[in-house]
């Protein structure tokens, strides 16, 4: 579904933890990260589109979320021609989108990049608001500052921060953390024999 322009209509999600951070979700085999977005179908709004998308995306539901604000007008990009099928070059010109500002209201558990049966992602992890744009595919990058500066005035005071599990980020963070436990672990036996030979060695008469 195309505008007159060549412009597909789609909505962006930034959702926020209550620090303010932001969900930020690495793309399936690749090196770049992203905020959840998909297109609007026919007959949808873009508050429904975007219930729809944040669901599939990250598994989310309505319950996990708390609309926070949106953008007030379409923001657009155009696609680079080696990105568009050669059936549709010519009419297809990129993406509209409406954006979303969420607050997380459920856990960081309740995430599931395996919701749909074409995932995403495959790694997500909680990020400062205002992201690196480098990490953004190039042609995205304008829309993703104007959507932040855009939406930036419906952030509150963020609460203090908590320490958190940094292992539920990234899947391959979790062998790390637990190689250290591991290694944590023996340094810990290791010293408690050493500290009952020193005893024992204490005790033995002269």
């Amino acid at each position: 579904m195309l505008d007159r322009e060549g412009f597909r209509p789609n909505v962006g999600i930034i959702l926020l933890n209550p620090t303010n951070e932001v969900w930020w979700g690495k793309r399936v085999r690749e090196h770049s990260w992203q905020f959840p977005q998909g297109g609007i179908k026919y007959g949808e709004t873009p508050e429904q589109a975007m219930f729809r998308e944040l669901e599939e995306e990250t598994g989310l539901l309505p319950q996990h979320v708390k609309v926070i604000g949106r953008t007030r007008d379409w923001l657009r990009y155009e696609v680079p021609d080696h990105f568009i099928k050669r059936d549709i070059r010519g009419h297809y010109r990129g993406q509209k989108q409406i954006w979303f500002l969420l607050r997380m209201t459920g856990r960081d558990c309740d995430v599931n990049l395996r919701a749909s049966n074409h995932p995403e992602f495959d790694a997500w992890r909680w990020h400062d608001y205002w992201v690196p744009l480098d990490m953004v595919i190039e042609f995205k990058r304008e829309v993703y500052q104007l959507a932040l500066q855009e939406l930036s005035r419906f952030l509150s005071r963020p609460e203090r921060a908590k320490p958190r599990h940094t292992g539920r980020y990234l899947r391959q963070q979790q062998t790390f953390h637990q190689h250290d436990k591991a290694e944590s672990k023996n340094e810990i036996a290791a010293d408690s024999s050493t500290s009952l030979t020193k005893a024992n060695e204490q005790d033995q008469p002269t």
